[in-house]
């Protein structure tokens, strides 16, 4: 059916009617009041779904140009780099921290397993002189759908001496992240997950301690510049020509998510995470992620029956009720298919998604108690409303 379509992937997700109409209204003069006007609401919310005291940059990027942003105002040449790896993500902020010239050091788990906080420990302590100035994370990670515990990694790089820098893009906006508290020195998120919004921006706020490194950066970046970003931020305006239509639409995103608060936004995402894989494992799937706590609420990824394929899986889906799950990315494409929960999705949407993997199934032939999927969800929802 035309105009039908749910993405149920990792990004870009839903977008409240809402904000679909804010965005479609004729654009405003980028250096009017009127716009000065939404810029300033819009940072002081950014501010507080960061959780933090610290000002929050809008880039006109992917969450990648954040990323970007982030170390090429970080990093000088030689410097060295820790990339905590959990999968296609994690190793993203490796790949940057290369092409800006920093010897980089790795510590990588299995893909679907997450950092053992005892492990990152021991690595930090072999860097007797301190050599290790930044430490990359991924909160949540987008490829496999594991979950590190971000807040204990951040104590310990911060005990190090280390600047922590943190690849939210999946958890912003869906996932309890307290910046400040938590000691986060650098987080960046984008705008086609959590945030409700289409694709087209990044944010990034940085903490007092990573400002102090950042004045030693040798080359900074011109178009992500801290310093561009700082003085336009204080001045309610933007340092290059923005995309004026999502910023108005972010502001209305923004209202919405402060009308729902932080708390439920956060337990709306995990009650619908842990039902999708409640529901998963009473179909007699298997979970890519095994272990709960290790899994993120914002994507799940699931492992095919024995003889069915991803693509057959995803096709089904699509074909025939214009649901789109994502397939697994580079060395896990077509053995695992990604199931997204993030940003304005509902108990409607879940219940809806479960039906139809069970329908999918059950056109592919794969044997298994019907309606147990949906029965295990329901019984999640009903029992933590």
């Amino acid at each position: 059916m035309q105009d039908k379509t749910f993405l149920m992937i990792p990004g870009p997700t839903p977008v409240p009617e809402s904000v679909l109409l804010a965005m479609a209204k004729h654009p405003i003069g980028h250096r009017s009041t009127e716009f000065s006007a939404i810029l300033k609401e819009v940072y002081a919310d950014l501010k507080w779904l960061f959780q933090t005291k610290n000002h929050v940059f809008i880039y006109a990027a992917s969450g990648t140009g954040a990323m970007e942003g982030a170390l090429s105002n970080l990093v000088n040449a030689g410097d060295k780099v820790l990339s905590c790896i959990i999968g296609n993500f994690g190793a993203r902020w490796a790949n940057i921290a290369q092409s800006r010239g920093a010897i980089v050091e790795k510590l990588e788990v299995e893909l679907g397993q997450v950092i053992n906080p005892e492990d990152l420990k021991a690595k930090l302590a072999q860097d007797t002189n301190h050599e290790i100035k930044i430490v990359t994370l991924t909160h949540s990670e987008t490829s496999t759908g594991a979950k590190n515990d971000v807040k204990t990694l951040c104590q310990i790089i911060k005990e190090h001496g280390a600047i922590s820098v943190v690849d939210g893009v999946t958890s912003v906006a869906a996932m309890d992240v307290k910046m400040d508290e938590w000691g986060i020195d650098v987080l960046v998120s984008g705008s086609q997950k959590g945030f409700m919004l289409p694709p087209g921006l990044s944010f990034l706020a940085a903490s007092e301690r990573a400002w102090k490194v950042f004045e030693q950066c040798k080359y900074p970046s011109f178009y992500f510049d801290w310093a561009a970003h700082k003085k336009a931020v204080e001045g309610d305006t933007t340092p290059w020509t923005p995309p004026v239509n999502l910023i108005v639409a972010l502001q209305t995103a923004l209202n919405i998510m402060k009308k729902e608060g932080l708390e439920n936004i956060y337990a709306r995402h995990e009650r619908l995470a842990i039902g999708l894989r409640k529901a998963v494992r009473a179909l007699g799937l298997k979970l890519f992620v095994e272990k709960d706590e290790n899994a993120s609420f914002s994507i799940t990824s699931i492992l095919p029956p024995e003889g069915i394929s991803v693509p057959d899986i995803r096709s089904t889906f699509k074909k025939d009720f214009d649901i789109v799950v994502a397939n697994g990315q580079k060395s896990l494409k077509d053995k695992i298919f990604r199931m997204g929960t993030l940003g304005y999705v509902s108990d409607r949407d879940l219940l809806t998604a479960v039906s139809s993997l069970e329908a999918v199934l059950k056109k592919l032939n794969y044997k298994f108690e019907t309606g147990a999927g949906v029965k295990a969800a329901m019984e999640h929802l009903f029992a933590t409303k």
